[in-house]
């Protein structure tokens, strides 16, 4: 499904996957927290807004994916393309997300750039029996939502839309 809004921005992320034992394992990064920023702090895919000189939505991805953790991810490791997404909740900016799957054959180094504070390899496994809702807090106030809970990292909000379906996928296919 593509979203056509010529208003928002327009921005990828990339789903990275590695094949591990008989699982995939999927790479989230904790953004850093920033005054400001209504996605600091949290569990995230990898990506970013899309610049004048991104060829297309790909390299967006790439671009960010490269920015973001040091790893360089090649047109040969692009599996596909996801429906887009934007936000649900109005206060927050106007944009359109476009999420590209990567697969890998093994787990990369990780560098983390200043926009990120940590990262996590989370199984196919692991989101599927950590999925659940939890309580979280937005702005001052405890908002219910559904999310994937591995230890302190509680994948919610857009992230949790993209994952969700996508594991869908893999279940249907199996």
């Amino acid at each position: 499904m593509r979203i056509d809004d010529p208003i928002a921005a327009q921005a990828a992320v990339a789903l990275v996957l590695i094949a591990e034992a008989d699982d995939l394992a999927a790479l989230f990064i904790r953004r850093a927290e920033f005054s400001g920023d209504p996605w600091s702090g949290h569990m995230a895919l990898p990506g970013g807004r899309r610049h004048a000189a991104d060829r297309d939505p790909l390299m967006t991805a790439i671009r960010e994916t490269r920015e973001e953790t040091g790893i360089l991810l090649e047109e040969s490791d692009y599996l596909g393309e996801l429906d887009d997404f934007t936000p649900r909740v109005q206060t927050l900016p106007r944009i359109v997300v476009r999420p590209h799957v990567f697969g890998l054959k093994k787990r990369p180094a990780v560098t983390l750039s200043d926009e990120v504070a940590g990262f996590v390899w989370l199984t196919v496994t692991e989101l599927r029996s950590s999925y659940r809702e939890v309580d979280v807090q937005v702005r001052g106030a405890t908002m219910r939502v559904q999310a994937f809970v591995s230890g302190p990292n509680v994948v919610w909000g857009l992230t949790e839309r993209i994952v969700s379906p996508f594991i869908h996928l893999l279940d249907t296919i199996r």
